[in-house]
């Protein structure tokens, strides 16, 4: 027994059905998904409610406190498109998990490696160029709240409190990219369960039937008890 533990594989010795303690890693999935589309349809909304009404939602360089104007209809636009493909990303995903269609779920599953790889570069970034905190912050509107109280702590405080809070981030993003891949494997395998199988002998040929519908056919006949077996003889 522990030989074979040693044999497995990583991706089979880490593989798991549940998340979260208590819930499968389909509704798992499910749930990411739906949770994901809501979020980007609520930005969606609220970025198509800007375009509709520039005059309102229009932040100037001025306002911002830098040399960009970084709302203006270009940007919007793209940032529409974005929310617009990850609807359908998310949805595709939703779909897989629930139609037990595994190749659904690899484009969410590629978004989750990309989005990983990106909080990973900026944890990295700041640990090179921890003075970029300080550079943004100074960025900052002299409005925003408690800019006078951040911008007084030391830079290795700051650095620090940054690498912990986006620490914390990369760690459940890697949880749920476990989650995603888990559900992914278990998708397959129930896809791989539905494959007919062949067996040949020197004259005859037998196809074999799914085990899950195997299993559900209900006998014909119950089999004979041992005692009435004994009565017949």
């Amino acid at each position: 027994m522990f030989t074979d533990k040693m044999m497995m594989s990583p991706w089979d010795r880490w593989y798991s059905t549940s998340c979260c303690l208590c819930c499968h890693v389909r509704t798992g999935t499910i749930i990411l998904g739906v949770w994901y589309m809501l979020i980007n349809a609520v930005v969606l909304l609220i970025l198509l409610t800007a375009l509709s009404d520039p005059e309102k939602y229009h932040l100037t360089s001025a306002e911002l406190a830098n040399d960009l104007d970084v709302m203006d209809d270009a940007n919007m636009c793209i940032a529409s498109a974005i929310s617009l493909l990850m609807i359908l990303i998310c949805g595709m995903a939703t779909y897989g998990a629930y139609k037990l269609r595994a190749a659904w779920i690899i484009p969410f599953f590629c978004y989750q490696i990309f989005d990983f790889s990106l909080n990973t570069l900026v944890a990295v970034s700041i640990v090179v160029y921890p003075n970029t905190i300080q550079d943004y912050l100074q960025q900052l509107p002299d409005n925003f709240p408690y800019k006078e109280e951040v911008t007084g702590l030391s830079n290795i405080c700051l650095v620090l409190i940054v690498l912990l809070f986006i620490g914390c981030i990369i760690g459940f993003k890697a949880y749920l990219i476990a989650c995603v891949w888990n559900c992914y494997r278990y998708v397959s395998g129930r896809g791989g369960s539905g494959i007919l199988l062949y067996i040949t002998t020197n004259d005859t040929t037998v196809l074999l039937p799914p085990y899950d519908d195997s299993v559900s056919i209900p006998c014909k006949q119950a089999p004979l008890s041992y005692i009435s077996a004994e009565a017949t003889a």
